[in-house]
């Protein structure tokens, strides 16, 4: 692997974000776009469809609705800017826009990939740009998009040949990660494993791996955390976090205090330990990332899984305050919520349960998607989709 080689006397180069300033109706469009969807205002008067967001129809004044719309498009023309007042798109010069007619109705500008040309069909997507806002990406169809492209990889994190740090790779989905991040051609692996060794570390096929950097990690140990960051060889890129306890128990019955303190640690405190140890390496990187691998218990309480669920909780919590955060120098952090996995852990919750190896691969696509917020598996999705609905009664249905 080609190691990138920095002269340590060289100032380090100013990462930037574009302008931050929006509206409320863009913000409300950046947070759908989060997960992962296009979406468009429609007037529930005339059928109007709008863009870009606003706060009445601009035809009869009346009520908007953001509603899932069709992502196809046509390139009607494009020009490329050479010159820029702003920070940011200075450092980026030169940069393709076009105006795209879309399926849905409205024409509008939009990013344009390098691999689309005028009169081309586009397929939309809404990204968020490095300061968490959405953007219109206009991308070829039927392709999968081109990660050499420059201008793509300033909406999404490339895996391939960065720097990741897997904070847990003991556990079932950890060494999937880890596995997953190989096959993906990722640079260089840093997998945490926490203190005593076993013997099944030998023979678990994540220490042979080429690539890959075997290093003590125990979240709950502040020396040890920061004995990791100086154990990585080069620049970090990624952060994944994988680390978590799982024990079952209630709040006044069925739970082993010394456990509960211990996830909560981990969950919580441990999570924070790593965030501070981190984020001054992600910051100066061009693709710098953060991934927190979530239970959809974080939405509501459990009455089996009380202190679990309380420890999900309050890192989304902390997720949303590291979030805003880090969006003021560049550094993504997503969010990917999962049900219960198919491992030890979760060994009395009947199915549907989450593969492993499927929640690896959806961080990596979560990734290369530059996608905030994603849920892998029935359990998980129902849950976001009921919890969005309506939160307080799926509060209450959680636990009947």
């Amino acid at each position: 692997m080609n190691r990138e080689k920095r002269d340590p006397l060289a100032r380090r180069k100013e990462r930037h974000v574009p302008p931050g300033a929006r509206s409320r109706a863009m913000h409300a469009m950046s947070a759908r776009a989060a997960m992962g969807r296009f979406v468009l205002q429609g007037c529930v008067d005339c059928g109007e469809v709008t863009y870009p967001p606003r706060d009445a129809c601009p035809r009869c004044w009346g009520e908007l609705q953001w509603t899932d719309r069709d992502r196809g498009a046509r390139v009607l023309s494009e020009t490329t800017i050479r010159i820029s007042t702003d920070l940011y798109f200075r450092g980026q010069l030169p940069w393709r826009m076009g105006k795209v007619e879309l399926d849905a109705g409205p024409v509008a500008l939009a990013h344009l990939h390098a691999g689309l040309k005028v009169g081309e069909r586009a397929e939309m997507r809404l990204m968020l740009d490095r300061g968490g806002n959405a953007a219109l990406f206009a991308l070829p169809v039927g392709r999968e998009p081109d990660m050499d492209d420059r201008q793509w990889r300033e909406f999404v994190v490339p895996v391939k040949d960065r720097t990741i740090l897997v904070s847990d790779a003991r556990s079932a989905i950890g060494r999937a990660v880890v596995h997953a991040l190989h096959a993906a051609g990722a640079g260089h692996i840093v997998a945490g494993l926490a203190p005593p060794a076993r013997v099944a570390d030998q023979s678990d096929g994540v220490s042979g791996l080429t690539r890959v950097q075997p290093v003590p990690l125990d979240l709950t140990d502040p020396v040890m955390v920061a004995e990791c960051m100086s154990k990585i060889a080069g620049p970090l890129d990624i952060v994944i976090n994988t680390a978590r306890l799982v024990r079952g128990g209630g709040v006044s019955a069925d739970g082993n205090l010394v456990e509960q303190r211990r996830m909560l640690d981990i969950a919580v405190l441990g999570f924070m330990r790593l965030a501070q140890a981190s984020a001054p390496l992600l910051q100066g990187r061009p693709s710098g990332a953060f991934v927190d691998v979530l239970s959809a218990q974080a939405l509501a309480g459990d009455s089996n899984f009380a202190g679990y669920a309380a420890g999900e909780a309050a890192r989304h919590s902390l997720l949303q305050s590291f979030r805003h955060e880090m969006r003021a120098v560049g550094v993504r952090v997503l969010s990917v919520f999962t049900g219960p996995s198919d491992d030890e852990d979760h060994q009395s919750v009947p199915p549907p349960k989450v593969a492993p190896l499927r929640l690896a691969r959806a961080i990596i696509e979560a990734l290369e998607a530059g996608r905030e917020v994603s849920c892998v598996g029935d359990v998980a999705v129902d849950a976001m989709d009921r919890w969005a609905a309506d939160p307080a009664l799926y509060m209450r249905e959680k636990n009947l």
